[in-house]
């Protein structure tokens, strides 16, 4: 294990080869096995870091996977049981359903706030199981996917995706510090069929366009998911919006209610792709890294002049395990809303 890692994610070691104690980015130490095969995802997040990192070590989904989602991964992994998830909202999974799957070890990527660490302490004592909480913000990816290999056994694996991650998110933010502040858009991100949930200045799903240095029109630091009105959205007059959500992209056109906002009269809202995983949120994980080169060249296109097709085959050879067939791609990028008119 190399660079800031080990700063991140301290081990000590308690006897050699029997077992390792590690600090993981709540700060709280937590005893892994030496040798771990079993994986339970907690959350989106961090099924989709476990299974780039070792697919077979992954136990199953937090949910199954919808048709159009399975062929992008290969059969034995898009079939992998439901488990439901621990944290976060609809949080399914309990106890007795981590003890039935058997783990080495329970995984969390994400928020580390004291809540999210309180659940981890009381999952482990409840189970007997570790459970590592691991930073899932942009700049700690690579450092995340260190200390997850570690701790996995596969440090030659994540190091690799690391370093793809530290390369594009450096290049990412050289070009953005490019950007004078009057050419850096108001943005909105619109979630849910009504578009009326986003994510508040400095939340996790907000990252992608923030990261770019488009201004969220929700406000700077609050953080977190919130319900707004459109009255709200209106007197925001946001001149991008984002979106995953394929009914909101459909409805916002017809809606007259809409029309009067900036993006929608300028035709620039954007649906995010999302197969397998979504580019923007859902998860809010290492899966948003090609949603970087995606945004950027929509906000910046003088700036972000890569061949997206190969850029998104690249990116899913490495963390889903497949390369996607040209008509995969074209159902990614061709579908309405994703790319500019």
């Amino acid at each position: 294990m190399t660079r800031a890692a080990l700063a991140a994610l301290a081990l000590v070691s308690v006897p050699a080869l029997a077992q390792r104690e590690m600090l993981d980015s709540a700060g709280r130490y937590v005893v892994v096995p030496a040798k771990v095969e079993r994986v339970y995802a907690a959350g989106p997040p961090a099924s989709v870091l476990v299974f780039a990192i070792d697919p077979d070590k992954l136990l199953g989904w937090t949910r199954a996977f919808h048709p159009s989602e399975k062929p992008f991964l290969e059969p034995r992994y898009a079939d992998l049981p439901e488990l439901g998830r621990l944290t976060g909202r609809g949080n399914t999974a309990n106890a007795e359903a981590l003890l039935k799957a058997h783990p080495d070890l329970i995984v969390d990527v994400g928020a580390t706030a004291p809540v999210f660490a309180s659940l981890a302490d009381r999952v482990q004592q409840q189970t007997g199981l570790p459970y590592l909480l691991l930073d899932g913000r942009f700049e700690a990816i690579p450092d995340t996917l260190r200390a997850l290999g570690h701790a996995m056994g596969d440090e030659a694996s994540a190091e690799r995706l690391a370093r793809y991650c530290e390369q594009a998110i450096a290049e990412v933010k050289a070009r953005v510090a490019r950007v004078p502040p009057d050419r850096r858009p108001r943005a909105y991100y619109a979630r849910g069929p009504q578009g009326l949930v986003t994510a508040l200045g400095g939340s996790i799903n907000a990252q992608v366009m923030e990261f770019l240095g488009a201004k969220n029109v929700a406000g700077a630091t609050q953080g977190g998911l919130a319900n707004v009105s459109l009255e709200q959205v209106l007197g925001w007059d946001p001149e991008v919006i984002f979106t995953n959500d394929p009914n909101f992209y459909r409805e916002v056109w017809q809606d007259a209610r809409w029309q009067a906002i900036s993006a929608v009269r300028a035709k620039r809202v954007f649906l995010a792709p999302h197969l397998p995983f979504g580019w923007f949120d859902y998860p809010p994980g290492a899966n948003r890294i090609i949603g970087l080169y995606w945004a950027g060249k929509i906000l910046y296109p003088d700036l972000f002049p890569e061949d997206l097709r190969a850029k998104t085959a690249e990116f899913y050879r490495l963390f889903y395990h497949r390369e996607p067939a040209a008509a995969q791609l074209d159902a990614l990028l061709g579908e309405p809303g994703v790319m500019p008119k």
